[in-house]
């Protein structure tokens, strides 16, 4: 059942039953005290008559009992006087009722020797009538009183006003409950079914829903209150969007570690079978060079021998580097002195292709708790990267800090990496140089360094038009942690 039929069942109308209880009771109880104050007015009036026209009855002259009658209509509302004797005909009388009683009635109360009085109906008009025997001085009885007073006052509306009374009752009883009805749809039902509508949004997906605050102040607490819930869950689920985020990532940092611990135990055991075999041949190779026998193309081989063999060394030397657990020994460090180191070593091969180097760094130069070796490794693998690609003309190296994190950005002007290379340029050998130009070690070995940092390492799409990295890493042991 509905909240607001409910309130009308459970309050309104027996409230609206017990006061009409409650006025019907009470009418009839102003009827009944204007019927009983009535009655004693006519009876007393009665009483007095007869004591003035016992006298009257005994001297058997009209004139007395003519003007005795007469003094009984300046009482209010008397409207018949008769006198009877005691056969019940009548002696004299005036007014209106004289045959509200047949002569036996008359008789009967003569026998009973004391005031009867009651309602009569006669001719359409209703009287209440009292009858009184008359008495001489004596106390013989010579005749009987009948004074009649007629029902016109307000004892003839009282049923009336009774039925009118119910009647207004019943049209602002109604006329309350259609107001009870309008305010309680207006001001209850209508903000409650907006709420609602909110509630069923929500729960259907749709977080951003908010409550109208307005209406009554309850109504406002209400929508105030689900709209504190709903930005706390907002707020829960952003936090638990964030942890699974960082969950999420360290699982791939998990399994980019495991690949990388496999690929450690597995260089170990390759540069352990071939390095031996790799020494011998760059021996001979070495030896060979020096006879003056041959000449100068078998010598040129040989040179290119002993580099393949040094190239193969190189690679499995930095597959072990990836595989092995680093204790990183940190100093802190000014920023713009890595940065310069690392653009001295690669200024060589910036200045034959006229590759323009800027860097824009904040004022104060930040400083970071890393390990300088290993940072001007990471700077060194990403200008060269940057360097070697075709067409670029540009390298931009510039940085912020936010809180207690450093964000370093790296960008050139090149050709850029293809979207669907971005999730794969940090994994051991992959490389989009020629076979014979790159390993595809470099960038997996500056994501390592980066990860031993405790800071992050990624791509993106330069505004320059190239590849651009983005290298965030604490400022302090304590966001490290």
């Amino acid at each position: 059942m509905r909240l607001r039929n409910l309130i009308i069942i459970t309050v309104i109308v027996p409230l609206f039953v017990v006061l009409v209880v409650f006025s019907l009771v009470a009418i009839k109880s102003l009827e009944d005290n204007v019927r009983s104050k009535l009655q004693t007015e006519v009876e007393i009036i009665t009483r007095a008559l007869s004591t003035s026209l016992s006298g009257a009855v005994s001297r058997d002259s009209p004139t007395p009992l003519e003007e005795a009658l007469q003094s009984a209509f300046s009482f209010h509302r008397i409207y018949g006087a008769y006198v009877f004797d005691l056969q019940g005909r009548e002696v004299y009388g005036l007014g209106l009722g004289k045959d509200l009683f047949s002569p036996e009635e008359i008789r009967q109360v003569i026998e009973r020797d004391d005031l009867y009085s009651n309602y009569r109906q006669h001719d359409g008009w209703t009287y209440y009538s009292a009858i009184i025997p008359l008495r001489t001085q004596d106390g013989t009885v010579h005749g009987v009183l009948q004074v009649n007073r007629l029902n016109t006052g307000i004892e003839n509306y009282t049923g009336f006003i009774s039925i009118v009374a119910v009647l207004v009752f019943v049209i602002g009883a109604a006329g309350i409950v259609f107001s009870i009805w309008w305010g309680f749809r207006r001001y209850i039902e209508r903000p409650l079914n907006r709420l609602l509508h909110v509630m069923l949004l929500v729960e259907d997906g749709d977080r951003s829903q908010r409550a109208t605050i307005d209406g009554p102040d309850e109504y406002r607490r209400l929508a105030s209150g689900l709209n504190g819930m709903l930005d706390a869950m907002a707020e829960k689920d952003h936090d638990i969007e964030e942890r699974q985020q960082r969950e999420i990532e360290l699982e791939k940092r998990l399994r980019k570690s495991k690949k990388l611990a496999e690929l450690g135990v597995l260089a170990a055991g390759v540069a352990h079978e071939i390095g031996a075999p790799l020494t011998v041949i760059n021996g001979q190779a070495q030896r060979l060079a020096r006879r003056n026998v041959i000449g100068d193309e078998e010598r040129a081989k040989l040179v290119r021998i002993r580099g393949e063999v040094e190239r193969i060394v190189e690679i499995v030397r930095q597959l072990m580097e990836l595989g092995r657990q680093h204790n990183v020994e940190k100093g802190e460090l000014a920023l713009d002195r890595l940065i310069q180191t690392a653009s001295d070593l690669v200024e060589e091969e910036l200045e034959p292709r006229n590759i323009r180097l800027d860097t824009h760094l904040p004022s104060p130069t930040p400083h970071l708790l890393a390990n300088e070796q290993q940072i001007v490794q990471v700077l060194t693998n990403l200008l060269r990267n940057a360097a070697q690609a075709p067409n670029v003309s540009h390298i931009r190296v510039r940085v912020r800090t936010h809180d207690h994190e450093l964000t370093l950005y790296v960008e050139d002007d090149g050709p850029g990496i293809p979207a669907s290379n971005h999730q794969h340029v940090f994994d051991p050998f992959f490389t989009t140089k020629p076979v014979g130009q790159g390993s595809g070690l470099g960038l997996s070995m500056v994501h390592r360094i980066i990860n031993d940092h405790g800071g992050t390492i990624g791509v993106f799409d330069s505004a320059l038009g190239g590849a651009g990295f983005e290298i965030t890493l604490p400022l302090s042991e304590t966001a490290s942690a």
